[in-house]
């Protein structure tokens, strides 16, 4: 059987786990320039550079995205970013040379950018994660930051052609939970094609729903022996995300019809 090869790199991610709770301390600047170059270093499709980066400093408006997210702990984070896909900046270059935005040939609103940005703003942060997390920071990915798109672009003053994507709340951990227990390998990578065979996939959630329910057995919560079947089945019944649809994205400037 193949076994894990360790190195600095490799822990970093085999460890990570998501940190709620932070002391108050300040991390030092060039921790935080150096993983900012990291993101910065990140792939981008065709060199859109089509992503950005707010840092949050004012407690205040720390304190109305923990409100927005209805999470308090963020409004304690001794650093927040909020990474959003940004075709503005392109925008801007693409208008200078004459190509209006509202006209056929302006695509930077199309679906394919929007999906294409969202992307890369998602791998921009991930490499800041990781950087964050060799420094032994803690790290916490808030997607929660869209549980109310409006505020939030009004919060932050989101031009047109941008949008928020997710949010990175970082700092010394004051808490070391463990990892929590993931899919079985062979139900989620597959070789040359997908095995969709059904039984297959089910006899493999079964065992992980009794290694989920282990794991939060531990930190002294019920759940059922169908434990990860059942937050997936409340998930996919769930209206809830319905009302943050591609509306807020149109009210943005992106046409999603195209």
């Amino acid at each position: 059987m193949a076994k894990i090869i360790h190195n600095d790199t490799v822990d970093v991610l085999l460890e990570r786990v998501s940190i709620r709770a932070f002391k108050d301390e300040a991390i030092e600047p060039d921790v935080l320039n150096t993983i900012e170059q990291t993101a910065q270093n990140t792939a981008s499709s065709q060199y859109l550079n089509d992503w950005s980066v707010i840092r949050i400093k004012n407690p205040a408006v720390k304190s109305e995205i923990a409100r927005i997210c209805n999470q308090d702990y963020i409004a304690n984070a001794p650093v927040l970013y909020i990474f959003v896909l940004d075709q503005y900046r392109n925008s801007l270059i693409a208008q200078s040379e004459d190509v209006a935005a509202d006209s056929d040939e302006f695509t930077l609103k199309n679906s394919y950018r929007f999906s294409q940005a969202q992307n890369d703003a998602v791998l921009a942060l991930h490499a800041m994660e990781t950087a964050a997390e060799s420094f032994e920071l803690g790290t916490v990915i808030l997607g929660s930051i869209l549980g109310n798109i409006p505020e939030l672009v009004k919060l932050l003053a989101l031009p047109k052609y941008t949008y928020p994507v997710l949010g990175l709340a970082l700092g010394k951990p004051d808490q070391h939970p463990d990892p929590k227990p993931r899919l079985p390998r062979d139900i989620q990578f597959f070789d040359d094609s997908y095995n969709a065979e059904p039984n297959r996939i089910l006899d493999g959630i079964r065992k992980y729903d009794r290694e989920v329910q282990a794991y939060y057995d531990t930190r002294g919560k019920d759940l059922s022996e169908r434990a990860y079947s059942d937050m997936t089945t409340k998930k996919a019944t769930s209206t809830a995300a319905l009302e943050m649809g591609f509306e807020h994205a149109r009210a943005q400037g992106f046409d999603l019809e195209k």
